[in-house]
């Protein structure tokens, strides 16, 4: 008698960025596909969501994570236990991108890994009109410079939001025979031979 055993993964995001920036907004639309036009403040808050992909539980968990950088020492171990992070700012708030600067500096020194899978992601395309941050400055910074993966967003047109996770899972190294759907690499990301190493899993990113 045999026993079929199926792959359980686990893989941990990370939202992070300036606050009122849309991270929560972000990731309400893709969980539950809502938005909440009024700002509201977030401490941390872990989602979890399973899936069956190819006959394999995938389990999804997301930190959402406050904007008032008031916990270094939290935000230090959701660092160091996560595998992929959005770093979130507004197209129309030019400081909030200057919060993702020093994110991603503080991520690569936690990590000590170049190859820490992040998407920097300009949220608010729906206020246009309001637009202080440059796509194109940001794109090639990103890119080029950081070699990154970069999006704009919009939580309240649901524009863009599902190809976030589905960048950051690629990222995370999910079995590619697991994710056809996920597979799909933007044209604009930087070829790089550099395999990135298997990330480590744990099983929280919360103090306890």
């Amino acid at each position: 008698m045999s026993l079929e055993v199926k792959e359980k993964t686990e893989v941990r995001l990370v939202f992070l960025g300036a606050a009122g920036v849309g991270k929560t907004a972000l990731i309400s639309r893709f969980l539950q596909d809502t938005f909440e036009p009024k700002h509201r403040r977030t401490v941390e808050e872990l989602h979890s969501k399973e899936y069956d992909i190819g006959g394999a539980k995938v389990t999804i968990h997301i930190m959402d994570t406050s904007g008032s950088y008031s916990f270094p020492a939290m935000r230090k171990l959701c660092i160091q236990n996560s595998d992929a992070f959005a770093l979130v700012y507004a197209i129309n708030d030019p400081e909030s991108l200057e919060a993702v600067k020093s994110l991603r500096d503080e991520i690569l020194a936690v990590k000590e890994d170049k190859f820490t899978p992040i998407v920097v992601v300009g949220n608010k395309t729906d206020r246009h009109g309001e637009r202080a941050v440059s796509s194109e400055d940001v794109l090639s910074t990103v890119e080029l410079d950081w070699n990154n993966s970069f999006l704009e967003t919009s939580a309240k047109e649901n524009n863009n939001v599902l190809e976030v996770f589905r960048e950051l899972l690629q990222q995370a190294n999910l079995p590619i025979r697991l994710s056809p759907a996920l597979r799909r690499r933007r044209e604009t990301f930087p070829k790089d031979g550099n395999k990135r190493p298997p990330m480590n899993k744990t099983n929280s990113c919360l103090i306890s």
